[in-house]
């Protein structure tokens, strides 16, 4: 990341969403807040900040956290990813009946924004849509 801030401007341009998304709240993938401490800041949440800019959406990064400090994802299986991050979020019941973006970085398995949207719904959200600047496109 490299301290590359800037950047998170840039990218949010490129998101698109379709019309017919009926979108509460953009909830950016949390961080857990040692991970914040080290790095400095949370990338998806800067890139989500500059979407709900562009878009006039509410960002709210208080829906979903990340209560456990989980490995770093970025050599593991997609078995191993699934483990790592099973439980890890929390959702708070104000999400209740709404209709969320979920906006991650990047997407390499899908196992970190489904492990989001499992504790979204499990939490009463009407809707998980998600979104990400990127994926890896899988062998």
């Amino acid at each position: 990341y490299n301290g590359a801030k800037y950047e998170a401007k840039i990218l949010a341009r490129f998101i698109d969403i379709p019309s017919v998304w009926k979108i509460d709240a953009v909830v950016p993938v949390p961080l857990h807040c040692k991970r914040i401490k080290k790095r400095g800041f949370n990338q998806s949440e800067l890139i989500a900040k500059h979407l709900c800019e562009n878009k006039g959406l509410k960002l709210d990064t208080s829906l979903l956290i990340r209560g456990v400090d989980t490995k770093q994802q970025a050599r593991m299986t997609e078995a191993g990813r699934k483990r790592n991050v099973k439980g890890a979020f929390i959702a708070d019941d104000r999400c209740r009946g709404a209709s969320v973006l979920l906006l991650d970085d990047v997407c390499t398995t899908g196992a970190t924004l489904s492990e989001c949207a499992k504790e979204l719904k499990k939490h009463g959200c009407e809707k998980v849509y998600a979104v990400t600047v990127c994926f890896v496109k899988p062998d």
